[in-house]
This record gives structure tokens, C-alpha cells and sequence, in this order.
């Protein structure tokens, strides 16, 4: 069994280094431009309510409110959400952040137009219970961007990030047609996008799955 305490301390201890991944910090140009066009593309046209859960450092949130969208932020580690805090600032932008599970956010009763995830599910224990408490937080026609992929499991050396992290159902990843089959009771209507053919959005070429699933509610 995994730990939120020690899952917790393994992304604080992340964090310092964690925008050095070029799909992280978005701190070249051509990353953080592909970035912006798909969240253009998966957004609703209008400024709308997102909350964006496993924010880590704030990098897609700042995307987001940058095109003029509210957003919320969820994050296990302080670490973390102290650097999207810290990123909003400089860039002079408002936004809402919140040290919690982001399996089971604490945003009491508030709903949101957009719940967007990405590369968290196959942290969490119970990643079904999960995309029921997201879907759960979406307003009627709200929609739903799950960006994920199939792929080994953190860290240089393969090993598991913390203990117990191998017993996690999805440690690995979890192909589309598998979410898909998992998102579709939960939702109206749904579309996977292939990511992996992007080599923009991750900084280099990629030779695993990675993919954007949106649905609706």
C-alpha cells in the first residue's frame, strides 16, 4: 500500500527540479505554444471555471488563465502549489490554490465548467473512484480533459517512486481504450486525440502512448 505522506514528500522534493522537464516548465517556446493550441482546442470557447487537479508547479493552470479562464488548482504537495502560487504572481494572474488529494479535491460544494487532469492517474489508489469524483464536480454539459498515457514508471533507475507504488492499478499507465471504457459510464459523449505524434508538447519525440481523452458530462 501506498502513503499519502510519503507521496507527498517524494513531489515536494520534486518540486524545486520538477519544471526542468521541458513538458513541466513550458519554458521553451515551441513547447509552451503546442501546449496553448491544445488546450485551446479542448477548451469551451468562452472563460469558464476550470479545476485542474494534480496541478503540480501551475504550469497548465498558468496556460489557462493566461486565455482568461478561472482557475482552481489541487495539488498533494505544499511544495508544489507554493511554485504555481509563486508562478502566478509574477505573471500577475489570479487563481485558486489548494494543498489536498486531488483524487478527492477540496473545493467543498463548488462546481466547475472543466476538470482537467494530467499524468496523475497512475499515482492514485483508486483511480476509478476518482474519475467519479471529478465527473461528480462538473456542471451539466461541463466537460472533462484527461491527458494520459501508457508508459514505465517514474524516476532514472525504474524502480518504484515510493513504496508500494507497483501495487497501484494504473502504475504504469493506462492505454485510451481502457480509460475510455472507464469514462464512458460517467459521461455523455467522449473523443480521444493522439498526443504521441506531437513531439512538441513533451519537448523531444516519444515513442509510447500518450493521448488527450475530453468528454462531456
Amino acid at each position: 500500500m501506498t502513503n499519502s505522506i510519503a507521496i507527498s514528500a517524494y513531489w515536494d522534493a520534486a518540486a524545486d527540479a520538477f519544471d526542468d522537464e521541458p513538458d513541466h516548465g513550458l519554458r521553451h517556446e515551441a513547447t509552451r505554444k503546442a501546449w496553448a493550441v491544445c488546450l485551446d482546442a479542448w477548451m469551451p470557447p468562452a472563460a469558464v471555471d476550470v479545476l485542474d487537479v494534480g496541478c503540480g508547479t501551475g504550469s497548465l493552470s498558468r496556460l489557462l488563465a493566461e486565455a482568461g479562464h478561472r482557475v482552481t488548482g489541487v495539488d498533494l504537495a505544499p511544495r508544489m502549489i507554493e511554485q504555481a502560487r509563486g508562478k502566478f504572481t509574477a505573471a500577475g494572474l489570479e487563481g485558486r490554490f489548494l494543498v489536498g488529494d486531488a483524487a478527492d479535491p477540496p473545493t467543498d460544494h463548488n462546481s466547475y465548467d472543466v476538470v482537467l487532469s494530467r499524468h496523475l492517474l497512475w499515482t492514485l489508489p483508486d483511480p476509478g473512484s476518482a474519475l467519479r469524483a471529478w465527473t461528480s464536480r462538473l456542471r451539466t454539459g461541463g466537460t472533462l480533459i484527461l491527458v494520459e498515457g501508457r508508459w514505465r514508471e517514474a524516476g532514472q533507475t525504474g524502480q518504484p517512486y515510493v513504496a508500494g507504488a507497483e501495487t497501484l492499478p494504473w502504475h504504469r499507465g493506462i492505454a485510451a481504450e481502457d480509460l475510455a471504457a472507464a469514462v464512458r459510464p460517467l459521461v455523455t459523449e467522449l473523443r480521444v486525440e493522439d498526443l504521441s505524434d506531437k513531439p512538441d508538447l513533451w519537448g523531444h519525440p516519444v515513442s509510447d502512448e500518450r493521448y488527450a481523452l475530453v468528454a462531456r458530462v
